[in-house]
């Protein structure tokens, strides 16, 4: 399969998870708004090669932080985060923080690019 039916089996699977999960409203119904900001780096670098913030709907938002692999040789990796990100906001956290290593291959090498995260809640107020 070419490199572009990969990337479309990739974005295939990817859209039945996000299909597939509960709706992010469903797991913390309190939440009002939520923003990721992402640090990608290569195993062994203390800099960021590639970073950027990803704000959520939370009103159509899937219950899956996905995060895919910025090494454009990386095979089957990524960066799932849901996991974390979801018990912190359940425990109505306002910043959760973490990291993550990929385990996809580069060719005959485990990729191991890392991604630092810090997600930003805002949740409605206690009655």
């Amino acid at each position: 399969m070419n490199r572009r039916g990969e990337a479309a089996e990739r974005f295939a699977e990817r859209r039945r998870r996000e299909d597939e999960a509960p709706r992010l409203l469903e797991v913390a119904p309190d939440l009002v708004s939520c923003k990721i900001e992402i640090e990608e780096r290569r195993a062994g670098v203390t800099g960021a090669d590639v970073s950027h913030t990803r704000r959520v709907v939370v009103e159509h938002a899937p219950a899956l932080f996905l995060v895919a692999c910025g090494d454009p040789a990386c095979r089957d990796g990524g960066h799932d985060i849901t996991g974390d990100i979801l018990r912190g906001l359940r425990e109505h956290r306002a910043e959760i923080r973490g990291e993550d290593t990929c385990f996809g291959s580069t060719g005959s090498a485990e990729c191991g690019r890392v991604i630092g995260y810090a997600a930003f809640a805002e949740y409605k107020p206690q009655v």
